[in-house]
């Protein structure tokens, strides 16, 4: 179970704090998949690194009982000066998990060859989302979290991340945060929706995506 209980964040600015959302509450129970549904700078992603605990809330607590991803295909944290494959290497020593048994599933997912071994700050944004896909789905977690659709290279890439993500790991939780309610709709059971500095949970997708709409004024 993971459990957000009365969150707020918010961020200084020089005009004074900013509130992003405040007395969010919400419960995600293992295998569940859930949608959050808002316009571009509602807090979506605000959401996810707290979620994640890249970030720690400005109220409230998040409560982890169950293993929590980085948001997928984000290699933001990788340090440049080391080669993707140290990067794995120290990656999976922070998750308990052995490196050298890693290294051929990386190897073949993510398909970089000999890039593998060079600096990933020399790496495009494309490459450094296929090593951090790749990475995510050989450290295993409870929950996945997915921040807007994982579309990582090219068509057939992107067909062969859906399957290790959302055909291998079906039974997995995933909180998936976008504006693409197709996408919701296809990926999950129930949704939310972030708007006006509030978090409203529905039971049904369909219903989620009504009130974001008027909320979206459209």
């Amino acid at each position: 179970m993971i459990k957000l209980e009365n969150v707020a964040k918010v961020y200084g600015t020089r005009s004074g704090p900013v509130t992003i959302f405040q007395n969010v509450n919400l419960s995600v129970a293992r295998g569940q998949k859930i949608g959050i549904l808002g316009r571009n700078g509602a807090g979506k992603s605000t959401m996810i690194r707290l979620i994640s605990g890249a970030e720690q809330p400005s109220a409230g607590q998040v409560v982890r009982e169950m293993s929590v991803s980085w948001p997928i295909a984000f290699g933001g944290a990788f340090q440049g000066a080391l080669t993707g494959l140290d990067n794995l290497r120290f990656i999976c020593r922070v998750y308990g998990v052995d490196p050298e048994s890693r290294i051929s599933a990386v190897e073949e997912f993510s398909e970089l060859g000999r890039y593998l071994r060079e600096p990933v700050r020399n790496y495009s944004s494309g490459m450094r989302a296929r090593l951090a896909f790749a990475i995510s789905m050989v450290v295993e977690f409870d929950c996945f979290l997915i921040d807007e659709v994982v579309a990582v290279g090219d068509a057939r890439f992107h067909q062969k991340c859906h399957v290790e993500l959302f055909e291998k790991r079906a039974d997995r939780a995933m909180i998936i945060v976008s504006h693409d309610m197709h996408y919701i709709q296809e990926h999950c059971d129930t949704a939310c929706v972030l708007s006006e500095s509030t978090l409203k949970v529905f039971d049904q997708v369909e219903l989620a995506y009504e009130y974001y709409m008027k909320a979206a004024g459209e």
